[in-house]
């Protein structure tokens, strides 16, 4: 374990300046591969949903040649049922299972890059993919509206659902549907599954698996959309005392001491959506701590220990921050992909 210089604790807190964003989004096209993929750490695993939300961070701030390789890697490694493999590295995969919330970001992905660069063409030519994976997915809708969250390479179904997973794959269906829209698709399926989908993760929060140790549970609804305004704000209200840890970001396990900077950029992300600018960029503000001197940010910080842990710079907890800051400094015109 490395321990964090006592001085970062002290330091004054502070969004990320546009010259630190561009040296964050520099490190992260760095940890591209050869084929245009982002694992999880340069040289480790990929999986479809990280991978997308690095592309949506490089898209934000500006590495365009990064983002066109990250999107044309998601199109050639799509499976022809339209997911892909839950973890592969450097073109082997270790698990051939999909998961369904992974699956279904490429359509946020894809509207992201519409609001950025308003590139038809790009939209086009994503289409047959996001098509393949939404409907792949709204096929393992549950009855009672969750999606269930994985399917094993010899096609069993989970048939239990991740409420962070389909909170967040409303929000994909919702990209996908405006996707749908802007190219005179139809969508009407979709849109169905959205509903129940949503509906499952505003009243029926006891059918899904529980992790309500995690953080990412807690929040996930309001950035996922599926709650707004007060129902939003008073579950944000109701944990902030169990995961808030002041000026160093959020728990990602309740009973755990243990702050991370990809779940505290989300819950920045889900303050922004609600109207709480002010707090969203406090939240981001809180994990300058994690941030290293090249741009890259660690994953997490043992707060009981001194020591950040684990020992990884993780692209993820990079393209968070990216993600985060937009929201909150409108950089680009994709800042509002999480106000949907």
């Amino acid at each position: 374990m490395t321990r964090m210089p006592s001085a970062h604790l002290g330091a004054p807190l502070a969004v990320p300046t546009p010259a630190q964003a561009r040296q964050t989004a520099a490190w992260l096209a760095t940890c591209q591969e050869a084929d245009g993929a982002f694992g999880w750490e340069r040289r480790r695993h990929v999986d479809a949903w990280n991978h997308t939300e690095a592309a949506m961070a490089l898209v934000a701030f500006g590495e365009d040649e990064a983002a066109d390789a990250a999107y044309a890697w998601l199109r050639a490694s799509q499976r022809p049922d339209g997911t892909w493999p839950m973890k592969s590295t450097r073109g082997v995969v270790q698990d051939a299972s999909a998961d369904s919330n992974q699956v279904a970001y490429i359509a946020v992905g894809a509207w992201h890059h519409w609001l950025v660069r308003r590139e038809r063409a790009f939209v086009e030519t994503m289409w047959p993919h996001v098509r393949r994976a939404l409907d792949w997915v709204v096929a393992r809708q549950l009855a009672w509206g969750g999606i269930a969250w994985n399917q094993a390479a010899d096609g069993k179904l989970w048939d239990a659902a991740l409420l962070a997973g389909s909170s967040s794959i409303v929000h994909s269906l919702d990209c996908g549907l405006l996707l749908a829209d802007l190219l005179g698709e139809d969508g009407s399926a979709w849109s169905g599954a959205r509903a129940r989908l949503a509906e499952a993760v505003r009243d029926h929060e006891a059918l899904f698996m529980d992790n309500s140790r995690y953080s990412m549970d807690w929040y996930y609804p309001v950035l996922g959309g599926a709650l707004r305004g007060d129902l939003a704000r008073e579950r944000l209200e109701k944990r902030w005392d169990e995961f808030v840890v002041r000026r160093l970001g959020i728990r990602c396990v309740a009973d755990h001491a243990w702050v991370t900077g990809a779940e505290t950029c989300e819950l920045a992300l889900s303050l922004d959506a609600i109207g709480d600018r002010d707090g969203a960029r406090e939240q981001l503000a809180s994990i300058s701590h994690l941030r290293d001197a090249d741009g890259a940010y660690w994953t997490g910080f043992a707060y009981d220990q001194g020591v950040r842990w684990p020992l990884e710079r993780s692209t993820w907890t990079a393209a968070a921050v990216l993600l985060a800051l937009d929201a909150v400094t409108e950089h680009s015109p994709g800042s509002g992909i999480f106000r949907l």
